[in-house]
């Protein structure tokens, strides 16, 4: 608040007006307390000093998001940030960690995809953009870390979006802790499904929204361990049972009775149901449909949102007869019957009505009839029927409809929370309250009541969580807050509460007495709290009262409260429903137990509301809060419409202003040292010279300025409220003197240069001008003489007559009021005799009649005592005559209590006839004591008769209390023997239930050891299960090796002439043009004849050991690095050489593959050496697997491979010299002699084979993920720190006298952070070129990370308002600047289209940095500028954009317009409305295109490694000899 110091002339301030709550103007004048102010509109006012709030004039143009940062905390400050952001679309704004939510009315899906809250994930609080989406974040965040339970509060008055807004919440916990869509339908999945359901039968149209709650809505969502949502639970309070029967027009009845009378025609037909207008409850307003929404459509929402929450077919078909019997039972008009005060079906149409009721409930329509039109009262002696007339049955009606409504919805949230199930074992959950708003109408009842308590409870839950976080604020900066004061409600609340003297304390004790009325309860509420503050009684109302609430004093029309408050269930009605032949509804009525009936004889809505609110209060106590208010712009409920006085209204009613009230209770302004010295440290310049120490200098700023009370923490300035604006009129007085100075010096220089020349002018004019001068000079004197001559004479005459007539009018004036003043004297004697006289009358009158009201009120209380005491008199007399009776009511109970021991004991005996032979005599023998009594009773009956006659007589022959004496005694003497009897069969009662007992154990005992057995049966099928799977696994080993010994002995003479091979013998071989040869016929013939004696006569290894050994080695091989021949991998070249050697593509079963496929698995390390290895020998054994196999079955393949075989052992010999097998050539160069890419064959591949290509494709996009995935993780902590630079650049733009000095080192320091990427790069292209990773992947690399940088860049540009600046824009340049260089120095080769990705983030800084933005055109920003952004992309760059550098502004206002006129007619695609970019993880490449971008590979020359080299079963391997 202002204050004398702080608002001077000149200063801007917020003034008070009635139409926008808060007007801006400049102060003009100030006269001690009263202020002279120029609005902005124009109007000057004039108002007191107190009544001004400062205006900060620095604050942002698009407002702040935490209100907390802003300069001024108060009313109109917060009112004006709230407009400015909605204005701009930004509906999210926080207060702290308090969010407040503005309803947009329009669909903004932009700010709810899938990418927005990836975004959100794990992002500290305040760091982007306020969204409800941060919340919950934070909330589950807090719950993993800390392992306690969270709680988000929503509420807002209907229609501010508190539904959407939890569906929002619910939403993101899902995408947080969601199960996979694999598991089936999940717990929040079947959360959110169950909000249809809820909503047909729970909202309603009221006048501010279409879709508002008519209850609130408590969700508990369950976390397992993981952190992963295992359960859940909904939880409702107070649904608004009244509007069942009474609707005010313009609102609508709940949706399910439109729902229904829209159902297709079948159903309309089975329920006899017809258009809204012709059913009472829905005809007493106007509104039948809403516009946009169509009933029929919903209702078949509704029914499939019914089956999947799991509600069945027989269900559905129930709850809807009931919601049309509701209907029908409405039409029920009652008319006087024949008796006196008795009802009856008014007509046919209500006794149709009537009859159709009853066949949808399913019961007898008299028995309806009955129970709606009569009551029974049971008394001492008899049961009267009591008719009741039209309009207590009408009443009587209402009650039953909303009675049935009630138990309906609470059966559906039953049904929901059994759907869903509950996890009992999760020990952490976070719960989102979606509880209606504080309410305040013209009319408020008992609805308004419980909602406003409601709203108390919260406000002050609310309240100590703002405290509580203020100390948090406060202790984490050490400063000392101890004697700042706590605002609370327990005062309001004790009011309403407090037992036993609160209001629904007194409510209730006024509806547990019949003749209670409104009236009677009111009058008790005013002698109650006649002294209470908060509870006020209005001057023109006997039956309302008014409570002051947080949010404002409301008055509640008490009339209704009684009726709303009762909460029981008629006997008529429990008893008719309870035996309907629908079980749906008869299960809403199940049978109240006689004890429970006896215990609890009354039950009231506002105790168990209490006793609901006190467990809500006591979960949310349990949890960590977090609040979102929703606020409502408008009650048009359209967008872009901005209610001052509404809103102010809301933030009232949400607490927000109280939470600044607690804010401005301590330190309302806070400041971090950079931002704090940058403002006011032109107050103490000397303080900032040279190097300084932040928290010295702000502390000597403020103590030289005088504030007192401030305080210093760690980080931050802790200012008092009102000390910021005295601050700012200090900082204005030094900016204005400054301003002087310089006006002055330049006025001063201008005008001496003025002077000068004026002078030169002026000295050539003297002389001719002093000559004229001295003529006129002389004119004038001679004139003046002989004026004063004139004047003189004149005057003389004129005073002369003035005298005259002043002296004659004195005279006048004299006598009249001399006149005057004699008769007011006069006058005023009269007057005062004739007041003595009334006066001494009217005394007279008064002391007489106060005598004749007291000798009357005397008169009257002895009439009414002595009345009272013949009345005691008559009454005990009374009572003597009806002891009597009483006796026989006493006997009449113990015969009911006989009846039932009897009923009881014969149950027992049927339970246990199979089990109890031996209890047989027992049980006879207690009939036949039965019987004995049985007779004693009768007996004492015919006794009582003659008794009761006997007492008659004696009644009228004598005084009654005389002779009725001893029949009392002689019948209480038998009562009690009866009474002994009826213990004694309790006792053997008890035994034969504690005989039953020990059978039960037995039984559980017995069943126990049946499950067992089961149980170890159980285990016995799954051993067998298991044998039969070990079973079927050694056949299919078995097929496998009969089918690779088949290919072994196929190539047993290629395999046994390769041990006799030496260097010597193939230095022999040489390749001819007509064919593959020996030239040498004698060696030709030694071999042949010496490999066939080695076969038969020497005793070696099985074909399949020694593939086995082969196989083991090359697996030992290759799982060791084994480097590069020239560009070639190794390990890739000898894999697919022995591959083909061993003709492993076309068996039908071999392991070989498996392994190979292990060994790369275990090889793969999270090393970006490793990987890059892995990925060039991958991708080149994928290339030439894609060129060498095709699928087995291609037509001519086989005859041709078979043709070209050779014939003879030298053939296949020299074939297995080249390592090739028939039909192949290794040689894939382009000018290989004797072969190349015409000659190539293809290989039929089998299963496996192809199985394994496809498994080494999946390795080759795993390792590329892996590689890009940890370059990502490298540079997005330095992208991190690139984000965050303008935080730290504008902290480093305020270090005293070596600013220029200090900029330059701190441009360094940012820049720094790109060199840091760019070195990351330049390391990571080295890794890849040295491991000879093909430039087709290395492209698709950094053509992905280079799309990672311009999504992380342009997401962060477009959520953080501290990015969106002109400094910002230069300094991100520079960055990109660095990037194009590493581009090309990396060359086209390796970083291929990568610096085309950047487009978007490009473009957005060349908009940030252009200058003279206001000149621009939408066109030219959209099609010249930012072609590749969209509009949603470029209004919200505007919209954030400021210029921290030159103060320049950003887009006109037309440019904005038609930007959001764009944005509206384009609402509907969901793509547009997008404003952030997705990062792309997919892979983007496919095996033909790597085969088709790399080069051939010529593998015939490739070296093996020496151990494989050495072993004469891979000299195959070794390179061939031209």
């Amino acid at each position: 608040m202002g204050t004398p110091v702080n608002i001077i002339a000149g200063s801007h301030v917020w003034v008070e007006d009635p139409g926008l709550a808060w007007i801006d103007g400049q102060v003009t004048k100030i006269n001690g307390q009263e202020v002279e102010i120029e609005r902005n509109d124009g109007k000057k006012v004039v108002t007191k000093l107190s009544k001004l709030y400062p205006k900060d004039t620095e604050a942002p143009a698009g407002g702040v998001d935490d209100m907390t940062k802003l300069s001024y905390l108060h009313e109109p400050g917060v009112l004006e940030n709230l407009k400015l952001r909605y204005e701009l679309n930004e509906i999210y704004t926080y207060t702290g960690n308090i969010l407040i939510a503005i309803n947009p009315f329009q669909k903004l899906p932009h700010l709810y995809h899938q990418h927005m809250m990836q975004q959100y994930r794990g992002a500290p609080l305040g760091e982007l953009s306020p969204h409800v989406f941060a919340v919950a974040d934070v909330a589950y965040r807090a719950m993993i870390n800390e392992g306690k339970s969270n709680s988000i509060l929503v509420s807002g008055e209907s229609g501010a979006g508190k539904t959407e807004t939890t569906k929002m919440l619910m939403q993101y916990l899902a995408f947080l802790g969601g199960r996979a869509a694999t598991e089936g339908r999940t717990v929040e999945q079947q959360v959110l499904e169950s909000n249809p359901v809820l909503e047909a039968f729970g909202n309603a149209k009221t006048v501010r929204n279409n879709n508002s709650s008519r209850f609130g809505k408590f969700v508990e969502i369950q976390f397992d361990k993981q952190g992963r949502i295992s359960g859940a639970a909904i939880r409702t309070y107070l649904l608004e049972r009244s509007r069942v029967c009474q609707v005010s027009d313009p609102e609508r009845n709940y949706h399910c009775f439109y729902l229904l009378c829209a159902a297709p025609k079948e159903e309309i037909d089975k329920y006899k149901l017809g258009h809204p207008k012709s059913f009472h409850y829905l005809n007493q307003s106007k509104c039948h449909e809403l516009v946009g929404i169509s009933d029929a459509h919903d209702y078949l929402a509704t029914r499939r949102a019914m089956d999947i929450v799991g509600i069945s077919k027989t269900e559905q078909e129930a709850i809807f007869r009931v919601v049309a019997a509701i209907l029908h039972l409405g039409n029920i008009d009652f008319g006087k019957g024949k008796e006196i005060d008795s009802s009856v079906p008014k007509d046919d149409k209500s006794k149709f009505h009537l009859k159709t009721t009853a066949e949808l409930l399913m019961c007898d329509p008299v028995a309806l009839e009955d129970a709606l039109c009569k009551r029974v009262m049971i008394t001492p002696e008899e049961v009267i029927k009591r008719s009741l007339d039209p309009l207590s049955a009408a009443v009587s009606r209402d009650g039953l409809a909303k009675t049935l409504y009630s138990r309906l919805f609470d059966w559906l949230v039953d049904k929901i929370n059994k759907s869903i199930g509950q996890d009992h074992k999760s020990k952490c959950l976070i719960g989102v309250l979606d509880i209606y708003g504080f309410e305040s109408f013209k009319h408020n009842s008992f609805e308004q009541f419980c909602i406003n308590f409601t709203n108390e409870k919260l406000q002050q839950h609310f309240n100590q969580h703002v405290f509580k976080m203020e100390q948090e604020e406060y202790t984490k900066e050490a400063i000392n807050w101890s004697y700042i004061e706590f605002v609370d409600n327990q005062d309001v609340l004790d009011l309403i509460e407090k037992k036993p003297g609160g209001i629904i304390a007194l409510l209730d004790e006024a509806c547990m007495f019949p003749k209670s009325t409104h009236e009677t309860f009111s009058n008790k509420l005013y002698q109650t709290f006649k002294n209470n503050k908060r509870f006020v009684k209005p001057k023109l109302s006997r039956t309302d009262f008014t409570v002051a609430h947080y949010a404002g004093e409301v008055q509640y029309q008490s009339d209704q409260f009684l009726d709303k408050n009762k909460d029981y269930v008629v006997p008529e009605y429990q008893d008719l429903l309870g035996a309907s032949g629908c079980p749906f509804v008869a299960g809403l009525f199940p049978p109240i137990a006689e004890e429970t009936t006896k215990s609890s004889k009354f039950s009231s809505i506002g105790s168990r509301f209490k006793l609901q609110l006190q467990q809500l209060m006591e979960t949310l106590n349990a949890t960590e809060p977090h609040y979102i208010r929703c606020v409502k712009p408008n009650n048009l409920l359209k967008p872009a419409i901005f209610e001052n006085q509404n809103i102010m209204q809301q933030l009232r009613c949400g607490g927000v202003l109280e939470a600044i009230r607690i804010s401005c209770a301590g330190y309302p302004t806070r400041r971090p040292f950079f931002e704090f010295i940058n403002r006011f440290g032109l107050l103490a310049p000397e303080v900032l010279e040279g190097h300084y120490d932040e928290k010295l200098a702000c502390n000597q700023i403020l103590e030289k300025k005088g504030i007192k009370g401030f305080q210093v923490g760690k980080t931050k300035v802790f200012l008092r409220a009102g000390q910021m604006a005295e601050l700012d009129a200090h900082r204005a007085e030094v900016l204005s003197s400054a301003a002087k100075i310089i006006q002055r010096r330049t006025r001063t220089h201008i005008a001496r240069k003025h002077f000068i020349d004026v002078r030169e002018a002026t000295i050539y004019m003297q002389s001719f001008c002093r000559s004229r001068l001295a003529c006129k000079i002389y004119a004038t004197v001679k004139r003046k003489a002989a004026a004063i001559k004139v004047q003189r004479n004149t005057l003389r005459f004129q005073a002369r007559k003035a005298y005259t007539t002043l002296r004659i009018s004195v005279l006048v004036i004299q006598t009249g009021l001399r006149t005057m003043d004699a008769c007011n004297k006069f006058r005023f004697r009269r007057q005062t005799k004739a007041a003595t006289i009334i006066q001494a009358r009217w005394r007279c009158h008064r002391a007489s009649s106060y005598y004749r009201k007291l000798k009357k009120g005397t008169i009257l209380a002895q009439c009414r005592l002595r009345g009272r005491i013949a009345k005691s008199e008559l009454r005990k007399l009374k009572m003597a005559a009806r002891e009597t009776g009483a006796l026989k009511e006493a006997k009449d109970k113990l015969e009911k209590q006989l009846e039932e021991l009897t009923w009881r004991l014969q149950l027992e005996k049927r339970l246990r006839t199979d089990l109890e032979e031996t209890k047989t005599q027992e049980i006879t023998k207690l009939q036949n004591l039965m019987e004995e009594m049985q007779k004693k009773v009768d007996e004492t009956n015919a006794q009582l008769v003659k008794e009761r006659e006997a007492a008659k007589k004696a009644i009228e022959e004598a005084p009654p209390l005389i002779q009725e004496t001893p029949v009392y005694v002689e019948d209480t003497k038998k009562v009690e023997s009866l009474a002994v009897e009826i213990d004694g069969l309790k006792a053997s009662l008890q035994n034969e239930q504690e005989i039953s007992e020990d059978l039960r154990k037995k039984f559980a005992e017995a069943q126990e050891c049946i499950e067992e057995r089961r149980e170890k049966l159980e285990e016995t099928e799954k051993k067998v299960h298991q044998l039969q799977e070990s079973l079927h696994r050694l056949e299919e080993k078995l097929n496998n090796l009969e089918s690779e010994n088949k290919v072994l002995r196929q190539q047993a003479v290629s395999i046994a002439p390769n041990k006799f091979l030496s260097g010597r013998s193939r230095s022999i071989m040489q390749r001819n043009d007509s064919g593959h040869s020996f030239t040498d016929t004698k060696m030709h013939v030694d071999l042949h004849s010496s490999s066939f004696s080695e076969v038969d006569d020497k005793p070696q290894k099985s074909l399949n050991e020694k593939q086995q050994e082969n196989q083991e080695l090359l697996i030992r091989c290759i799982s060791q690095p084994l480097g590069f021949s020239g560009n070639r991998p190794i390990a890739a070249c000898i894999i697919y050489k022995c591959l083909l050697q061993w003709r492993s593509f076309e068996v039908e079963r071999t392991s070989v593959f498996d392994r190979i496929i292990q060994t790369i698995g275990h090889a793969i390390e999270d090393n970006n050496d490793m990987l890059a290895y892995w990925l060039s020998n991958a991708s080149t054994l994928l290339l030439l697997l894609q060129r060498t196999l095709k699928a087995s079955g291609a037509a001519g393949m086989a005859p041709l491979r078979r043709r070209s075989s050779s014939a003879t052992l030298f053939g296949r010999m020299s074939h297995s010299f080249r390592g090739t097998p028939q039909g192949v050539n290794l040689s894939f160069g382009n000018g290989m002699p004797g072969g190349g890419v015409e000659t190539l064959r293809q290989v039929e591949a089998k299963y496996p084979a192809l199985l394994f290509k496809q498994q080494l494709t999946a390795y080759v996009e795993k390792i590329y993920g892996m590689i890009r995935d940890n370059l990502k993780k490298e540079i997005s902590p330095l992208l991190g720190l690139c984000i965050q630079a303008p935080r730290t650049s504008r902290a480093s733009l305020v270090k005293g006298s070596s600013r220029s000095v200090a900029n330059t080192a701190g441009q360094q320091a940012l820049i720094a952070h790109w060199q840091g990427i760019v070195k990351s790069l330049g390391i990571f292209l080295d890794t890849l070129k040295a491991n000879n990773v093909p430039p087709f992947l290395v492209r698709k690399v950094f053509t992905q990370i280079f799309s990672f940088i311009n999504v992380q860049l342009f997401n962060s540009l477009l959520l953080r308002r501290e990015c969106c600046s002109f400094s910002n824009g230069e300094y991100v340049k520079a960055g990109l600047a660095e990037l194009e260089n590493w581009c090309g120095v990396a060359t086209d080769e390796y970083a291929g289209s990568a610096w085309d990705e950047l487009k978007h983030i490009r473009q957005a800084i060349g908009f940030l940095v252009i200058h003279q933005k206001p000149k621009k055109t939408l066109d030219e920003i959209s099609h010249d500028l930012c072609p590749v952004l969209s509009i949603q992309q470029l209004y919200r760059i505007s919209t954030m954009y400021w210029d921290d550098k030159y103060g320049t502004h950003s887009v006109s206002s037309d440019v904005i317009s038609k930007m959001r006129v764009l944005m509206t007619e384009d609402s509907n695609n969901a793509v547009s409305n997008s404003f952030l970019l997705d990062d792309d993880s997919s892979i983007p490449f496919s095996v033909d295109e790597i085969s088709k971008s790399m080069e051939q590979i010529d593998i015939a020359d490739v070296e093996p490694p020496s151990q494989i080299g050495e072993n004469s079963g891979f000299s195959f391997l070794l390179p061939r000899i031209e």
